[in-house]
Parts: structure tokens; sequence; C-alpha cells
């Protein structure tokens, strides 16, 4: 005989917390049906009823009959269906949890990477209390550097000499 369900074992508040609120509504109806279920199965009992075979027997008049039905009613046995989908949820949790670790991992080094940026930046001195050098030191590739790269007014990229796509099309200026 098969092991009796005696509750369900959803955790409704734990689903609930993770249900958006546009669909409570739907939540809430599949757990009113869930329920519904639950309590049509436990008002069966979990034994089928014991038939009175000789009750039968004296009331049924072809003979053998009775016999048959009986033997046939006790060699009635209903499987309880097997659980064949738990492994493979097992194993595809096992996979997800090894995703989400790596996830985290990749995360945590992110955000120990930007938190050093922002300790960076935050080191450097404001902005209106720089001087010209002191930009050129915090940021070297963005600062204008007259003897290595000097550039010509208005110091966009696209206003440059070299610059062939700005040549190619006649300026506004």
């Amino acid at each position: 005989m098969a092991k009796r369900i005696a509750q369900s074992s959803v955790n409704w508040s734990a689903l609930a917390e993770r249900v958006p609120p546009e669909q409570r509504a739907s939540l809430t109806a599949f757990k009113a049906k869930s329920d519904a279920y639950l309590r049509r199965v436990l008002a069966n009992p979990p034994e089928p009823p014991k038939i009175n075979w000789a009750v039968y027997k004296q009331t049924v008049p072809i003979p053998g009959m009775v016999d048959s039905f009986q033997k046939q009613y006790e060699a009635l046995k209903i499987p309880y269906p097997t659980d064949t989908q738990t492994v493979k949820v097992e194993a595809q949790w096992a996979e997800v949890r090894k995703a989400i670790e790596a996830f985290v991992q990749a995360s945590n080094a992110n955000i120990a990477k930007y938190e050093k940026e922002i300790n960076t930046v935050k080191a450097l001195l404001p902005y209106d209390q720089m001087t010209l050098e002191d930009y050129r030191d915090a940021y070297p590739n963005e600062a204008l550097d007259p003897i290595n790269r000097p550039t010509f007014w208005p110091h966009d990229p696209d206003d440059q000499p070299g610059n062939y796509k700005a040549e190619a099309t006649p300026s506004t200026h």
C-alpha cells in the first residue's frame, strides 16, 4: 500500500513571496484548487471498503460468479505511481546551483573590482580643486597633452587632423 498523503508538501507562504503582485490572483486560485483536491483525497478512506462476499454468494444464483469476482477483486492492485521526475529535478537543481554559485563568485569579483574603483575615485581631488596637472596625472588618456599629442581647438576628436570621417564631410563651423 502506498503511503497516505496527510497534507500538502508545498510551502505556500514561501511561494507567495516569490510570485509577482500581478500573478497573486492566479496563485490564490491554484492554491484553492490544490486544497480542494487534497480535501477530496482525505475524505476517502486510505483502504478500499471491505466487501461482504458471503452476502453476495447467498444472493447471486449463478454458481462461481461471486468467487470469480472475489478472486479478481483481491488480485487487483492499483500501483502507486513511481517517482521518475525527482531525480531529473534534483539533477537540474544541482546544475542551477552550480550556475548560481559561479554567478555569485563572478558578482563578488565584480563588486570587489568596482569597490576598488570607487575607492580610487574617492581618493582623487574634487574637480573644483584640481589643477590641469592634477587632472593629467589622474586621467592621462583624457587630459590634453600638447607635447606628445598636440590637438587643435576645439580639441574634439572629430575636429583633429587624421580623422578621415570628419574630413570627408564638409564642416559647418
